[in-house]
């Protein structure tokens, strides 16, 4: 059996079993997979592409795009054009991930079951990821599904736990 390095994380997870409602559930990770597609963000592959970004600083560009992007949520929120998420069948708490793996607190799910599932991840900007996992047992999890660009951003988050655990460890000796 292969050996899966586990890094303590808290994270909150709502999910549902696959089968509950696969045609929704698809429709949601898809369309989670489309923030950069909105309106602030065609603006910008057209300005790139024409050449009018060259001279700017790419980290006021992107801290300018998410105040847009947060603004843009806030006013669909006033307007309740919010978009609407699935509702799932259960919720919990995470607490320790890998790189294709996470581990439950509590043990509820079904060994080889496959489930759907949402967790937002405290990055900045804070990412809604859709994921599809398999249980492996009654707490431990493998991501089978994953949009790239939230693959890098779990991957990039669970480095970020593992130094902030080293550094601990390292402070107590």
């Amino acid at each position: 059996m292969e050996t899966i390095r586990l890094i303590e994380a808290v994270l909150e997870i709502a999910f549902d079993r696959e089968s509950t409602d696969q045609k929704s559930y698809e429709h949601e990770y898809a369309t989670l997979s489309e923030s950069d597609d909105d309106a602030i963000g065609q603006w910008l592959r057209t300005a790139k592409a024409r050449g009018e970004v060259g001279d700017t600083d790419p980290v006021v560009l992107h801290l300018m795009m998410e105040l847009y992007r947060k603004i843009d949520r806030l006013e669909n929120l006033l307007l309740e054009n919010a978009p609407k998420r699935e509702s799932l069948g259960y919720k919990s708490s995470i607490e320790s991930i890998g790189i294709e793996h996470f581990k439950l607190n509590e043990p509820i799910l079904s060994e080889g079951e496959r489930y759907y599932g949402r967790i937002e991840l405290p990055v900045h900007p804070k990412r809604e990821t859709a994921l599809y996992f398999e249980a492996v047992d009654s707490c431990l999890a493998k991501i089978v599904r994953i949009h790239p660009r939230d693959e890098d951003e779990w991957a990039r988050y669970m480095r970020s736990r593992e130094r902030i655990m080293i550094r601990h460890l390292k402070g107590r000796e």
